[in-house]
Formats: structure tokens, sequence, C-alpha cells
């Protein structure tokens, strides 16, 4: 297998109306030609590579709009690429697993992906879970557009306690220091903020963060929170404002 990037698009410069560019990075040849076949049928243009090493740097150099990446690949594996790419990056990443990898499943997400999806997997469900993910961050973008242009977006900084939540930029802080989330964390800690105290269910939390036609599993919800609760620790060792009720769901009290 040549580690020499398939590449699409590379070299192509966004504009407004231009479509979504989504990189695949997978050693595998037959999933890269599939779904890029999938993806370019839907309206998307794609960016192929065939391992995390060279992935890396481009996705670096010039971000698509989102990244589909397996796990298991030579070079540099799906893990450290998402580790390395989070350093500087908050580029939306779906991971594809294979279905035994429920410990690579929660380190994924523990790094910062957005979704996961276990091989083999329904090409139909891979793009609605790419499309859903686009969207949650069209609509922080816009709002951070208008706020910089001093446009009202019509929506007030959520203040909980010691959390201050700006939805028009997309920025959250503990106690006057910031934490930097993915828009799916984001979500699914404004769906807890919103109703400070009252329990959200797993499906609740999964219909704010998802497109209600996109199927997620409760490991998906329950790893997100475990890594919300890390990046808050990192600011604040004593951080216990998402609360478990077992068996039931999360709640926010820090009011």
């Amino acid at each position: 297998m040549t580690s020499t990037p398939i590449d699409n698009d590379q070299n192509s410069s966004p504009e407004p109306d231009a479509p979504r560019v989504i990189a695949l990075v997978d050693d595998d040849r037959n999933i890269l030609t599939t779904v890029s076949i999938a993806l370019q049928s839907e309206g998307f243009m794609t960016r192929l590579y065939a391992d995390g090493e060279s992935a890396l740097k481009a996705l670096l150099a010039n971000p698509p709009d989102l990244a589909v990446c397996d796990i298991k690949m030579p070079r540099m594996d799906g893990l450290e690429l998402l580790r390395r790419l989070r350093e500087t990056s908050t580029l939306p990443v779906i991971f594809l697993t294979s279905k035994d990898d429920e410990a690579d499943e929660a380190l994924g997400l523990g790094l910062g992906a957005d979704d996961y999806i276990a091989k083999p997997f329904s090409q139909q469900l891979l793009i609605a879970r790419i499309r859903a993910i686009l969207r949650r961050g069209e609509i922080v973008r816009r709002d951070a557009e208008a706020t910089a242009q001093g446009k009202d977006t019509g929506a007030e900084p959520i203040r909980r306690g010691r959390l201050v939540m700006d939805q028009a930029r997309h920025q959250v802080e503990w106690a006057g220091r910031p934490v930097s989330l993915t828009v799916t964390e984001f979500m699914i800690l404004e769906a807890l903020a919103l109703r400070p105290g009252v329990v959200k269910t797993r499906s609740q939390l999964m219909d704010a963060a998802y497109h209600e036609d996109v199927f997620v599993d409760d490991r998906t919800i329950d790893s997100h929170i475990k890594r919300l609760r890390r990046k808050f620790r990192a600011v604040d060792d004593g951080f216990g404002a998402i609360e478990t009720l077992y068996g039931a769901g999360y709640s926010y009290g820090d009011v």
C-alpha cells in the first residue's frame, strides 16, 4: 500500500457556495473508493489518504470540513493522528472502528473525536452522521460571524454558577478560564446547562447533539460526558457540575 495521498481536491480554494470537503483516511483502498464515490454522489468533494502520517500533514496544511478516519493504519494510527491534530485543531473527526474495539472507541472519543461508526457500516448512516456534524458546525459559524459583525443573534450567553457558555462564539469558560469543546460536546453541555437540576436521559442528549434520524448508542453519550468532565477538571480538579443519576441520565448541578 503506497502512502501517497489520493487527493481529489488538494489545492482547491474554498468558496462560499463550494461543496463541503471530506477527508477519508484509511489503508483499505476498497473503503476509500466506495465511500468516496458515495460522498461525491451526494455533492461532497473528497480527499483520500492511505495512512495517518500523510493525512496529518495535509489536514493541518489545508483543512477539509470534516475527516473520517480509520483507527488501525500503518505509519500512524488514527488515535495518534487525532491526538496530534487536537493539539492545534478542532476539525470534526468521525472514527471508523471494528466492532470488537470498544476500548478504542472510548479512547477516540476521549481524545476529542466527534463520533464513531463500527465496521461494517452503512454508507447512508455515515453520510447522515457527516451531515449532522456539519450542520451543527454551520450553526456555530453563522452565529460567530454575526456576532463579529455586531449583529444580534438573539442568543444570550448561558450563565450557570461558574459556567459561561457563549453560543454565538462557541466559547466556554469555567471560573473565568477557557475550556475548549468540540461541537458535539458543546451541544451536550448546553442541553444540560439550559435546565439545571433536570435529569436528561441519554436519548434526550442524543437528540440534542445529533439529528433525530441518526442512531447513536449509549456508549457514545457516556464517552462524551467523560470527555467533558476531563476537560473541566483540567482547569478545576474539583469540578463536579455534571452529575450522574445511575439508570436515568445526567444533570447539571452547579448553579
